[in-house]
C-alpha cells in the first residue's frame, strides 16, 4: 500500500491555517500538479496542470483548478476556498475530509450530497485529470463546475489584459489558444455534463464578467514582497444535474498534447499503485523510509537534450543543478533502489562536463548551462563512488569504466592544473577557489556587487572532496589497470596540508576557509567526517561533530552559522534582499544534516546509543510530512525556531539526505533490525 496521509475539518479551522498545507504530483518529465489541502490558490505555483513543454524546463501554467458550486432548490452552495483581496470564499466549511494517498482526495458534504474530488497527473506526459465521485441526496441537485485556464510561468502572475484565448468548444472538448502561446494548444474535455459559455450569464457592478477569475490574493506571495494578486480565464462551466439519490462517476481532463480515450479514473489509479510499487521496489517496508522513497520519485525526470534521466533541485522553481543532483543522488536513486535510472543520471551530466566542471544549473529557457562551481564537479566522484558500493557488479564497473572514467580524469587533471573560476590547485596540494564576485560554493549569495558568504580561498568542504576524489580515482585506477601512484601520493599531500591547516584550536574544530582564513563555524566541515574518505585523526572528528551538535543543530536541519555569531540572522522572510542576506547566514539547511547523522554515528561507533539519537533526529520528519508540502521536506527553515518552512517546499537533496541517512545509518543499526 501507499503511505497515505488524512485530514480532517481541525486542520482548516481558518482558510489561513488550511493554506499552510500543500500537496505536490510530480508528473516524471519536470511538470507538476500543486494546490494547497483547502483547494484555494495561496502561491503563484498552485495548479493542476503546470507543463513542461521542453522537459524539464519551460514549465507554464495552463490549468490552474476547477471550482464547484451544489444548487439544491434555491439554496446555492459554493465549494470555493480562495482569499482576493480583502475578502474569501470560504468553501473549505463544506470539506469535510482531506487524503493524500498517492494522490489527493477531496470530500465534500453539502447537506445529504457527498462529493469526491480526485487530482492526478499523468506520468511522462503534460496532462492532468480530476475525477468526481457523486452521491445524490433526496432532491435533485446541479453541479456546477468552473476550469480555470492560464498561460504563464508558475513564478509569476497575469495581469486580466494578458489572458487572451482563442476558444473553440465541440462536443464534450474544449480547445484554447493562447495569445503568444508559440504554438501551444491547451486541451480540456469532461466525460459528462453540459458546457455554458460564461458570456452569456447575467452580469452585475459587482460581476462585470464571468469570463476572468479576478483579484485571487496570495498571502504567501504578498509577505514575502510581491502584490500576490493573480488572475485566471474561466470561459465556460460545465453542469452536471443529478436525480434523487443518483450516483455518478465522471472526470475531467487537461493536456497541452492532443487528448487520448485514456480515462481520468485509470489515469489516477496508475499513479497511485505506481508510488505503491517504489515503496515495495525499495523493499524497507518502513512507514518514514517508504514516505521518503515516494516523495524522491518527483525529482527524478526525463531531461529532452540528452534522453536521459536528470535530477530537479526543488519544486516549485528549479531545474536540475549539479551539485544538488550529485548530493541528493546517493538517496533519490541509489536508496530507492532505482539503479537503471542512477545510471541514466550519472550518464547524462557525463554529456556535460567543460573544461573539467560539471554544470551549476541548467536554465529555465533551455540555454547553455552555467559552470559556476566548484563542488558540483567532486560531489560527481562521490556519486560514482556511491552507486558501486550499492551495484558493484562487472557490469557497472564496465558503465562506469567507459561512460564516466574518461570525465573523471578530465575533472582531476583540470582541477590541478586549473580551471575556469579560480579553481586550481596549489603547491601544498589544497583546492582554492573564487576571486572577485565569483561565487562558486554552495554559499552562493551574491545581490549586485554585495557577495553576502564571500568564501574565496580553500574551503573546507571543497578539500575534504577533493581528498575523497583522489581516493577514488585511485580505487578505480587500481580496478581499470591504470597507475594508480600518482592518486595515492596527491591525496598523502592533501591529507597532510589539510590537517596542518584547517585545524583551529580554539574553537576545536576546522576553519571553513583557509589562506583568507575564516573561523566562522559553519556546517561544511561535517563533510570532512562524514565522506567515504577523510583525513582528521577520530579525537578531532569527535570535536568537529560536538562542536557542530552544539552550535548548528535545529532539528530539521543544520544552522548556515552558528547563533553565537553576531552576523546571525534567525529567520528568512520578507524581501528578497532581506531573505538573501539571511541564506546563508544563521537559515536552517536540511541537507547537512544528512551528513551530520552519518559523522554522529561514525564517531560513536555506531553504538546503540548513537544509533537511538541519530533514530530520534530521523523521526522527527514525520511531523514536518504532515506539514507544508505533504510528504515533503522543505529546503529551508528560519533559523531561530525551525518549524515553518521556507525555500522550497520539498528539495531534492533535503529528501534525499534524510532518506539516505535513514537508510544507512539508523535502519540497519536498529536492534529490530540487528
Amino acid at each position: 500500500m501507499s503511505e497515505s496521509y488524512h485530514f480532517g475539518k481541525s486542520a482548516w479551522r481558518t482558510l489561513e491555517e488550511g493554506n499552510e498545507r500543500e500537496w505536490l504530483l510530480g508528473n516524471g518529465i519536470g511538470g507538476y500538479a500543486n494546490h494547497s489541502v483547502p483547494g484555494g490558490g495561496f502561491r503563484m505555483s498552485h495548479g493542476y496542470l503546470i507543463a513542461s513543454t521542453k522537459p524539464p524546463v519551460n514549465r507554464v501554467l495552463v490549468w490552474t483548478r476547477t471550482q464547484e458550486q451544489v444548487v439544491l432548490g434555491e439554496r446555492e452552495y459554493d465549494l470555493t476556498s480562495q482569499q482576493y483581496v480583502n475578502w474569501a470564499k470560504n468553501g473549505q466549511r463544506y470539506l469535510q475530509r482531506f487524503s493524500l494517498d498517492g494522490v489527493p482526495e477531496y470530500t465534500y458534504q453539502v447537506e445529504d450530497v457527498c462529493i469526491r474530488k480526485t487530482v492526478s497527473v499523468e506520468y511522462g506526459r503534460n496532462t492532468a485529470v480530476v475525477c468526481y465521485e457523486v452521491d445524490g441526496g433526496s432532491q435533485p441537485a446541479r453541479l456546477r463546475i468552473v476550469p480555470l485556464f492560464n498561460h504563464r510561468s508558475p513564478g509569476a502572475v497575469s495581469e486580466k489584459s494578458a489572458l487572451v484565448f482563442e476558444a473553440e468548444q465541440q462536443g464534450r472538448e474544449l480547445t484554447l489558444t493562447p495569445q503568444g502561446g508559440e504554438g501551444l494548444r491547451i486541451h480540456f474535455m469532461t466525460s459528462e455534463g453540459e458546457y455554458v459559455d460564461r458570456a452569456g450569464l447575467p452580469t452585475s457592478m459587482a460581476v462585470p464578467s464571468h469570463l476572468y477569475e479576478e483579484n485571487h490574493y496570495y498571502a504567501f506571495e504578498n509577505r514575502n514582497g510581491f502584490t500576490g494578486l493573480d488572475n485566471h480565464y474561466t470561459p465556460y462551466e460545465i453542469q452536471v444535474e443529478l436525480a434523487p439519490f443518483e450516483r455518478k462517476r465522471f472526470y475531467m481532463k487537461c493536456s497541452i498534447q492532443p487528448l487520448d480515450d485514456r480515462d481520468g479514473f485509470t489515469i489516477a489509479s496508475e499513479y497511485k499503485q505506481r508510488m505503491v510499487g517504489l515503496a515495495a521496489l525499495a523493499g524497507y517496508g518502513d512507514s518514514l523510509a517508504d514516505r521518503l522513497v515516494q516523495a524522491a520519485d518527483h525529482f527524478i525526470v526525463h531531461r529532452e537534450s540528452t534522453g536521459l534521466k536528470t535530477v530537479l533541485a526543488g519544486y516549485p522553481w528549479f531545474t536540475d543543478w549539479g551539485r544538488d543532483t550529485m548530493i541528493a543522488f546517493p538517496g533519490v536513486a541509489l536508496a530507492t533502489r532505482r539503479f537503471g535510472e542512477a545510471r541514466e543520471i550519472l550518464e547524462s551530466f557525463a554529456h556535460y562536463v567543460r573544461r573539467g566542471l560539471i554544470p551549476n544549473m541548467f536554465p529555465d529557457d533551455g540555454q547553455e548551462p552555467y559552470y559556476n562551481t566548484v563542488d558540483a564537479s567532486l560531489w560527481y566522484f562521490h556519486a560514482i563512488y556511491e552507486y558501486l558500493r550499492y551495484t558493484g557488479e562487472p557490469s557497472d564497473y564496465e558503465f562506469v569504466r567507459t561512460k564516466l572514467y574518461p570525465a573523471l580524469k578530465e575533472i582531476e587533471a583540470a582541477y590541478r592544473t586549473g580551471t575556469d573560476f579560480s579553481i586550481q590547485m596549489d603547491e601544498d596540494g589544497l583546492i582554492r577557489a573564487g576571486s572577485g564576485l565569483d561565487q562558486v560554493t554552495w554559499m552562493d549569495v551574491r545581490v549586485g556587487d554585495w557577495v553576502v558568504t564571500p568564501r574565496h580561498g580553500k574551503p573546507v568542504e571543497i578539500n575534504a572532496l577533493w581528498y575523497n576524489a583522489l581516493c577514488v580515482m585511485k580505487q578505480l585506477a587500481d580496478r581499470f589497470g591504470d597507475d594508480s601512484a600518482p592518486y595515492r601520493e596527491l591525496a598523502q599531500r592533501v591529507k597532510q596540508s589539510f590537517q596542518e591547516r584547517f585545524w583551529n584550536e580554539e574553537t576545536q574544530c576546522l576553519y571553513d576557509v583557509v589562506d583568507e582564513d575564516d573561523p566562522r563555524i559553519r556546517p561544511n566541515q561535517i563533510w570532512a567526517v562524514s565522506l567515504p574518505f577523510t583525513m582528521l585523526p577520530p579525537d578531532r572528528e569527535r570535536r568537529v561533530v560536538e562542536t557542530v551538535y552544539r552550535h548548528l543543530y535545529a532539528t530539521y536541519g543544520l544552522r548556515s552559522l552558528t547563533f553565537e555569531d553576531p552576523e546571525y540572522k534567525p529567520a528568512y522572510i520578507g524581501k528578497l534582499i532581506d531573505r538573501d542576506g539571511a541564506y546563508h547566514m544563521g537559515t536552517v539547511w536540511t541537507f547537512p544534516l544528512g551528513a551530520f547523522i552519518t559523522a554522529y554515528c561514525k564517531v560513536h561507533g555506531y553504538s546503540e546509543a548513537a544509533v537511538a539519537e541519530a533514530a530520534r533526529m530521523c523521526a522527527v520528519f514525520e511531523d514536518h510530512l504532515q506539514d507544508g508540502c505533504i510528504n515533503g521536506i522543505a529546503e529551508i527553515f528560519d533559523g531561530e525556531f525551525s518549524c515553518v518552512s521556507r525555500g522550497c517546499f520539498t528539495q531534492a537533496w533535503s529528501v534525499g539526505e534524510i532518506l539516505r541517512a535513514y537508510t544507512e545509518d539508523v535502519l540497519p543499526h536498529l536492534p529490530s533490525r540487528a
